[in-house]
């Protein structure tokens, strides 16, 4: 795996897991390869499956590198934060016990929903949860969590975006139903208007103050607040990266060169 998770528990606070990039140079492989649109072979690898590396056209290599750059006047945030919503996208798959995982995006700046899981029941015939990923890559990752990541989730909470979230889900429900027709999407609709059928999953880069155990748990205070109930409603990931403006730079530097290394004379 491209990535070491490591479980963290704070209690009734919130539960989940900090990462470790295990091997960059895979990683921004992996990276690469969303970035080319094929995210499914990626899957695939995550999933332990061979997989042949999918042809890649010069257009497709163009595409990904402007994805990967940033351009003249422009700021990093919107490229680094696409990249670590796709970092984040890798991880939850190492996760995804049980759970279908939504597609990344491919657009920087997204409007939408950072990232979608959804839980299935132990016969894989129903839905119990699903999953809203927050994902920010910021050097302010308590300031972010305050004034962004609350606050949204407690608009989530009072009923916001549900009219988006119903129609992610029933997208993503209409695929998973391919793979099993017995899938009531209806039902599962339903159940996911239910508060408690929501849960909140998020995932932030964090410098030295915050990567201990102490640490994250002053980092995600409120967290409970936002999102009331179990425990199991409260999924927090962190992931250590000193210097990360200059670290995501470095990274897209590499992802580049594996997108061109995909094609010939890109």
């Amino acid at each position: 795996m491209t990535l070491t998770l490591s479980q963290i528990d704070h209690g009734d606070l919130c539960h989940g897991w900090s990462w470790v990039v295990q091997d960059e140079e895979k990683l921004a492989q992996q990276v690469a390869r969303v970035a080319l649109g094929q995210f499914r072979h990626i899957s695939r690898i995550l999933a332990g499956v061979e997989s042949a590396d999918p042809a890649t056209t010069h257009d497709h290599a163009a595409d990904a590198i402007d994805l990967l750059t940033v351009a003249d006047g422009e700021e990093p945030w919107h490229r680094d934060g696409w990249i670590f919503q796709t970092i984040s996208w890798i991880a939850a798959h190492q996760q995804s016990h049980g759970a279908v995982t939504r597609p990344p995006h491919i657009i920087k700046a997204h409007k939408g929903f950072d990232g979608l899981q959804l839980q299935l029941a132990e016969d894989g015939k129903s839905i119990v949860a699903v999953i809203i990923f927050e994902d920010k890559a910021t050097d302010n990752p308590r300031e972010t969590i305050r004034k962004d990541v609350w606050p949204g989730i407690t608009a989530l909470e009072s009923g916001k975006r549900v009219n988006q979230l119903t129609h992610d889900v029933s997208a993503a429900l209409e695929t998973q139903k391919h793979l099993d027709p017995d899938l009531d999407i209806d039902a599962a609709i339903s159940n996911i208007l239910w508060k408690n059928a929501r849960r909140y999953r998020v995932s932030i880069t964090v410098g030295e103050a915050h990567n201990g155990q102490q640490g994250r748990k002053r980092l995600f205070k409120g967290f409970d607040e936002s999102a009331p109930g179990g425990v199991e409603r409260r999924r927090a990931e962190t992931i250590h990266i000193p210097e990360l403006r200059q670290w995501m730079q470095k990274f897209a530097d590499r992802a580049i060169v594996h997108v061109k290394a995909t094609v010939t004379n890109v």
